[in-house]
């Protein structure tokens, strides 16, 4: 071993000498997640999960307290006359039955007074579309004299409860000799305020320079509301004919006025004569408005999408 040292000394060859540990590179440790040193999840996913768990325990018995009308409306069908006025009331029926929905049906023209509010709510729904939409394009895009003026005045009638406009309404449709007829029902509400201000806070917010191509490759003014316009609008078209549809199915003050045929009345005026002079029957009201009360859920199910994005997009931008 002597001589190999010597001989290294010889040759010029240096013994190897260990490097300081202030020249050697920095080991940086990697953070450890504080999910991993806790045992648990993260604060942001803590946070956001006792969020959810607030917003469940406050929206739970707020829906329940929402659905609790529309359950006892069920049971009180579902339960036989004498169950249904049985003090204290019960809220699981025990002895559910459809005697109520079959008597329905044989003691009253159910059917025909559902073919009338179909009727009915079909056709206000298609005059608000129309007619809110062409107005609600006017106020939006076009420029006429009194424009500002005609619109507050149109918006300003909303402060008008509709019980003062009843008399007028029906000394009009009596002139006109659309008393105990359909088309008495119908006329008055063929557009609707609510529907002109929607149509017109939505279309001011699409790009007018689509409108403006329309009219340069050669379109008519009709063909750019037609084909351009309306399509565009189509959740908010979507919003007005849910809200008049459901409006028009659920009106009973001015169809009671203005019918008096039996055959001609609508599901809600129809279900509320049910009822008797001296006596009523619960469980039957409550069948026939669980009828009228089905379809409006279907629909609204069905379209919930189109309503939701119309009121956000509709009307909140000006």
């Amino acid at each position: 071993m002597a001589e190999g040292t010597a001989g290294l000394e010889r040759r010029g060859a240096e013994p190897r000498v260990a490097a300081p540990s202030s020249l050697l590179p920095e080991v940086v440790a990697a953070p450890v997640p504080e999910a991993a040193i806790t045992g648990g999840t993260a604060p942001g996913r803590r946070q956001s999960r006792r969020s959810r768990l607030f917003t469940l325990a406050v929206l739970a018995p707020v829906a329940v307290v929402g659905l609790f009308p529309f359950y006892w409306m069920v049971t009180t069908a579902l339960t036989p006359r004498a169950a249904a006025i049985r003090v204290p009331p019960t809220l699981v029926p025990l002895d559910a039955t459809l005697d109520n929905l079959v008597a329905l049906f044989a003691q009253a023209p159910i059917l025909l007074w559902a073919f009338n509010s179909l009727v009915i709510a079909a056709a206000i729904m298609v005059g608000h579309v129309v007619f809110d939409s062409m107005a609600g394009y006017a106020f939006a895009r076009k420029r006429f004299p009194g424009k500002r003026l005609f619109f507050t005045l149109i918006v300003s009638s909303l402060m008008i409860p509709v019980h003062v406009t009843l008399v007028p309404r029906f000394i009009l449709v009596t002139n006109l000799g659309l008393d105990d007829h359909l088309l008495g029902v119908i006329a008055p509400s063929i557009a609707d305020v609510f529907g002109i201000f929607l149509m017109r806070q939505f279309m001011q917010s699409l790009p007018a320079e689509l409108e403006e191509a329309a009219r340069v490759d050669g379109a008519s003014e009709w063909q750019v509301f037609w084909r351009i316009v309306l399509p565009l609008s189509m959740p908010a078209v979507a919003t007005v004919a849910i809200f008049s549809f459901v409006g028009a199915w659920n009106a009973f003050l001015w169809p009671l006025i203005v019918l008096s045929d039996r055959a001609l009345l609508t599901l809600p005026v129809g279900v509320a004569l049910l009822q008797q002079e001296f006596s009523s029957n619960i469980g039957l009201q409550m069948a026939g408005a669980l009828v009228g009360a089905v379809p409006m859920i279907v629909l609204f199910l069905l379209f919930q999408r189109h309503f939701l994005e119309g009121v956000r997009v509709g009307a909140l931008k000006g």
